[in-house]
């Protein structure tokens, strides 16, 4: 029988033991993501034979497992029965979601074709280059420097590392930027996210920057390095009628924070169509996919 409990922060420890020792491909497998989410997507794990099982709600309401964390090829089988029992008998939707190429491999050579397997386009996740995102250079990004150059010239301001004297900022503009958006569906899902972030600084893994513009919080944005190759944007937020913020926010995050690292996973778009152009007006050098079970 699987006892699934809720996600808290004390349970950090016990993930960081099972994440860790994999490199992972997308931002879904980063415990600072499945924590400031757990409430949004109601985040429940539990481990069978030293196993990590995380089960968790999409947008639309439909339950699935995350890849079993921690599995050797000898076990899968074992494991992904007692999950498919589980599966119906609860009549969840998907057996698996948010599943890397690499796990999708395994389940082929186990089940064969027992499985329809379906790319998550929606889910997705951008990866860039990061010295391409931190200097704009060539001609792809030429747009994209113009309205950066526009910004330095035409404002005064300044950045900050997100601390404990401009967290109460950010939260505020956060608040405000959600109201100015009629705060509700996924907006406010990623305002407690927001919210879950910043009030336990002090014990997740991430780094962030604020951006002021005449004194007043204008932008901040918040990532983490999660393995020697890869850092995720987590959070991006800006004044919308500031011209070239954002494109100053994403050149300067990555410019000041990873700079060492050589791709920046800018997550999914969702299947919205402004953050699709938005995302893909970067040019990522690869859209990293994600599959669907069952």
């Amino acid at each position: 029988m699987l006892n699934f409990k809720p996600l808290n922060l004390e349970d950090k420890i016990t993930f960081d033991k099972y994440l860790k020792p994999y490199t992972f491909s997308t931002c879904e497998y980063s415990f600072t993501n499945l924590f400031i989410w757990r409430k949004g997507l109601d985040v429940q794990y539990c481990i069978i034979n030293d196993v990590l099982i995380i089960k968790k709600m999409d947008f639309h309401g439909y339950y699935h497992f995350m890849q079993p964390i921690g599995y050797r090829k000898e076990n899968l089988k074992e494991i992904i029965e007692v999950l498919m029992s589980y599966q119906k008998e609860h009549e969840m939707n998907y057996l698996f979601k948010d599943a890397e190429t690499s796990f999708v491999h395994d389940v082929k050579e186990i089940f064969g074709d027992k499985f329809i397997i379906e790319e998550d386009r929606d889910n997705s996740d951008y990866i860039y280059d990061s010295s391409k995102l931190s200097s704009l250079s060539g001609k792809k990004l030429h747009g994209k420097k113009n309205h950066y150059n526009n910004f330095i010239k035409n404002n005064t301001y300044h950045t900050e590392l997100i601390n404990e004297q401009n967290i109460e900022d950010c939260l505020k503009a956060a608040c405000e930027w959600c109201k100015q958006n009629d705060c509700k569906g996924y907006l406010k899902y990623e305002l407690k996210a927001i919210q879950e972030l910043l009030t336990n600084s002090n014990k997740l893994d991430f780094i962030g920057m604020a951006v002021y513009v005449n004194d007043i919080l204008s932008a901040f944005t918040i990532g983490e390095k999660v393995n020697d190759d890869m850092a995720i944007i987590h959070i991006e937020k800006a004044s919308a009628n500031i011209n070239g913020l954002y494109a100053f926010v994403n050149k300067t995050f990555v410019e000041t924070c990873f700079s060492d690292i050589p791709f920046i996973n800018r997550e999914q778009d969702l299947g919205k169509e402004g953050l699709r152009k938005a995302k893909l007006s970067y040019y990522p050098v690869k859209l990293e996919p994600k599959y669907s079970i069952y």
